[in-house]
């Protein structure tokens, strides 16, 4: 019989496995644009996407990032329960950050974390990805809409959740304000380009 340790491991390699899968990399490279590495600031996320020019891509990238985080959790809350749920999402916002395939150099995991906290709470993630859309509308800044938006996820989760959820977006916060060390110090700085810049 399968222990629940075993089934959260389980749900953890699930969505690690998922969330690994460089989908603006492999767009980008369908698309015969190049490595997206080598392209604006480097990273494999929507944002360094859309600095290629490609709309399209852009957006299909960040459906494809945000699906994955939200398949993992939905995948382990139909096989499993509400903590495999948690455990899976939360993996697949690893596995996007820090890839096994790219030498776990991997994205800032804003969009995997927005649809892992969809699918584990739509009320959560509705109002997380609301403060993002609110923050980048005023400041067009792509990274200061990802931070206020996951620094408030934990605080729409203690609300419209409990303890569970907002312990679970809380680490997420945490984790993407670690990714995002170098863009807080350019917003302090007044250098962090805008949405659709082309630069770094």
């Amino acid at each position: 019989m399968t222990s629940d340790l075993q089934i959260l491991g389980l749900a953890a390699l699930a969505g690690y496995l998922l969330g690994s899968v460089p989908f603006g990399l492999v767009l980008c490279r369908l698309a015969g644009l190049g490595d997206i590495r080598d392209i604006g600031s480097g990273n494999i996320g929507a944002t360094n996407v859309l600095r290629t020019g490609n709309k399209f891509l852009a957006a299909l990238t960040l459906i494809l990032d945000s699906g994955k985080g939200a398949v993992a959790a939905l995948l382990g809350l139909y096989f499993f329960s509400f903590d495999a749920a948690l455990v899976a999402g939360s993996t697949a916002v690893i596995g996007h950050n820090f890839p096994l395939w790219l030498k776990f150099k991997g994205g800032k995991g804003v969009a995997t974390t927005l649809g892992t906290l969809i699918a584990l709470s739509w009320p959560v993630g509705l109002a997380s990805t609301l403060t993002w859309v609110s923050v980048a509308v005023l400041f067009r800044i792509s990274s200061l809409s990802a931070l206020v938006a996951l620094a408030a996820a934990p605080i729409y989760a203690f609300w419209l959740s409990g303890l569970p959820m907002a312990v679970t977006a809380a680490g997420l916060a945490v984790l993407s304000m670690l990714r995002h060390r170098e863009n807080i110090q350019r917003i302090i700085n007044s250098q962090e380009p805008r949405i659709g810049s082309s630069k770094k």
